[in-house]
């Protein structure tokens, strides 16, 4: 892949993940406004904060990089999170937090990705940045990870959309098939995730 290839699939990430972390940030308005237990209201609504500065970041690297926000997907995305905020007032305590860790998930791997292609366009700076976008949305389906397990819908929640199992941080990494490069300026070590009671 070349350079100009390298710079069109990054930009195209980095669209997706903008819209992306807008719809992210209202669901997890929602999330958090819906649950009962002070400390995971707590814990989640850091993660919307972590989202709206996540949202930030990647619009600057757009900026840096010539590109712009997708109108249309902005609206689409806009209209996904406000759905989700007030559905999870409806869907119980279980179904939002395995979804936002099975989003998590691919938001990993997606920011590992632009990574990727912003080191072999010799952009260490957004290289750095995006690793550590990674780490940060690894811990957030740490947590997400750790939340779920034992309840009596994850084996069903496993077969159907195969996220859930009680993997260690270092087996979901070598499950997202990123280069050395990546992972060697990573550095990923295993991270704490705080004990959380089931409702």
């Amino acid at each position: 892949m070349d350079a100009l290839a390298h710079r069109k699939e990054l930009i195209h990430i980095l669209q997706m993940a903008y819209s992306g972390e807008l719809a992210a940030a209202f669901a997890y308005a929602g999330h958090w406004r819906s649950l009962s237990d002070p400390q995971q209201k707590a814990d989640i609504r850091k993660i919307e904060n972590d989202e709206w500065k996540h949202r930030a970041m990647v619009g600057e690297m757009l900026a840096q990089l010539n590109g712009k926000p997708q109108l249309l997907r902005e609206i689409m995305m806009a209209c996904i999170g406000i759905n989700a905020f007030f559905g999870c007032f409806m869907t119980g305590w279980f179904l939002p937090m395995y979804f936002a860790g099975r989003l998590e998930n691919d938001n990993t791997k997606e920011y590992f990705t632009a990574a990727n292609h912003a080191a072999h366009l010799g952009l260490q700076r957004m290289q750095t940045d995006l690793l550590e976008l990674s780490e940060v949305e690894l811990q957030h389906e740490a947590f997400f990870r750790q939340i779920v397990q034992g309840h009596a819908w994850l084996p069903l929640m496993m077969r159907l959309f195969t996220w859930g199992s009680p993997l260690t941080i270092d087996e979901t990494i070598d499950d997202k098939q990123t280069d050395d490069l990546a992972i060697e300026a990573l550095n990923f070590q295993p991270l704490a995730v705080e004990n959380t009671d089931q409702l």
